[in-house]
């Protein structure tokens, strides 16, 4: 894992969201890394979150597992609860949740629409209200939202992805100016092409090549979600870190 061995998390409970495989998964396994004790978030797949937190529980770390769709405000609470039922509090947020899909324009159904932003935006906005006001109480606490290049670069075949990955990082900076008087942060990590199970390469990837010549790891997803966790990045707020290979740059 990316710190070899810190612990700076230790103390923590984190929620991270859509956190049962891929991206998600690294990010829970790393911030167990650093110490935090992990609310594993599934929606339906319950088989593989316990996975993942027995991964956690062996390696000798505090992990839970809850489904809940993140869409829902009464669910929302319910995963909060859990978390403070079982572990007293909450100090770090990982919004990654997320529902995707290829379509043009004319394909895109209404219900299509609102599936993905209910998943994307509308879980980081429920999530983050739930979440803030015991985030706000340990002085350690931190939203971490993850984005996507599409919704920095813009691509044709996904609008309705791509409005909800740019309204996170809308939301990024609107939480950011918000409840910097809590002394909470909230960034953005946006991933471009990752080497994650997919049906296939998005086309804007696969018609445009990565500078660097290769995808990003999930791993290398959950190393800037850790720094942005952690206490060296107690001075960044409201700011969308790329993690893309230079497939799109600021």
């Amino acid at each position: 894992m990316g710190y070899q061995g810190a612990r700076e998390l230790e103390g923590c409970v984190v929620i991270v969201t859509g956190s049962a495989r891929n991206i998600g998964r690294c990010i829970a396994l790393e911030l167990a890394d650093a110490g935090a004790a992990v609310v594993i978030h599934t929606r339906t797949d319950l088989d593989a979150a316990r996975s993942v937190e027995q991964e956690i529980v062996g390696s000798g770390g505090q992990a839970m597992t809850h489904a809940a769709d993140v869409g829902d405000p009464e669910q929302v609470r319910g995963l909060v609860d859990a978390a403070l039922a079982k572990f007293g509090r909450i100090d770090i947020l990982v919004n990654n949740a997320a529902s995707r899909g290829d379509a043009p324009l004319e394909n895109i159904s209404l219900e299509d629409w609102r599936k993905v932003h209910s998943s994307i935006l509308d879980g980081a906005f429920l999530c983050s209200q739930a979440c803030a006001p015991y985030l706000s109480a340990n002085g350690r606490g931190a939203i971490v939202n993850i984005g996507g290049v599409a919704g920095q670069a813009a691509v044709g075949g996904r609008a309705h992805v791509v409005a909800a990955k740019a309204g996170i990082s809308g939301l990024t900076r609107a939480l950011a100016t918000e409840l910097a008087d809590r002394d909470l942060t909230v960034n953005c990590v946006s991933p471009g092409y990752i080497d994650t199970k997919r049906d296939h390469v998005p086309p804007h990837f696969r018609d445009r090549p990565v500078p660097l010549k290769r995808p990003g790891k999930p791993e290398e997803i959950a190393a800037a979600v850790r720094f942005m966790c952690g206490p060296n990045a107690r001075y960044i707020t409201g700011q969308t870190l790329g993690v893309n290979g230079g497939w799109h740059m600021n």
